[in-house]
């Protein structure tokens, strides 16, 4: 905490209904009027996370409501053992493109759109999912009919045999504390590996 200044630190560890600077910051980009999901179903998020550089960072995520609580858990655990997170910023920085995204390294949650190559709705679209150091940990799948890997610039880690920082494993801590509050791995699918997704399951 010593990094940060006393600004930085106001409001950490909170969830709260979307202010109207931050909608207007979202609505119509990573927010569009829909019938599955309103702002008044979002909280956001501010937290604090351990960079690559070992400092303590703010980060900024929006959750659905019915998952907000444990979301402010899951990250004060990462945080207290200091799992290293190079940024969580809102996808809205990056015009809620998701490669453009991943491929900054930055771990996100919410933003409506599909299952990438396919018309189903993402549980990002629902604020039911977070991705934890997407570029390391690449989501590679057969959606279009042939291989992918998302970032493409994550193919290079998409070898999960090779030793390299920030890999997620089911060993991992940052996966082992997701699970504990009840989260979903992407790296335990059959179907295709999502190696950054973590997602809740309110079925």
């Amino acid at each position: 905490m010593a990094d940060l200044t006393k600004k930085q630190t106001e409001d950490i560890w909170t969830a709260r209904p979307l202010s109207d600077e931050i909608f207007d910051r979202i609505n119509g980009c990573s927010f569009r009027k829909n019938p599955h999901i309103g702002r008044e179903d979002l909280r956001y998020l501010k937290v604090l996370h351990t960079g690559f550089d070992g400092r303590s960072h703010t980060g900024q995520l929006i959750v659905n409501v019915l998952i907000a609580d444990i979301c402010i858990r899951v990250f004060q655990e990462l945080y207290r053992m200091r799992y290293p997170i190079e940024k969580i910023r809102l996808i809205d920085e990056y015009q809620a493109c998701d490669e453009a995204s991943m491929s900054d390294n930055n771990s996100s949650a919410f933003c409506y759109r599909p299952v990438s190559g396919t018309d189903q709705l993402s549980l990002h679209a629902l604020g039911l999912a977070v991705d934890i150091n997407p570029l390391y940990n690449p989501y590679i799948h057969t959606n279009t009919g042939e291989k992918k890997c998302e970032p493409a610039s994550g193919a290079k880690y998409a070898d999960r045999t090779k030793d390299f920082p920030y890999k997620i494993t089911a060993q991992d801590d940052c996966c082992r504390i997701f699970k504990k509050y009840g989260f979903e791995w992407g790296g335990d699918w059959t179907h295709a590996k999502d190696y950054q997704h973590f997602a809740y399951n309110l079925l």
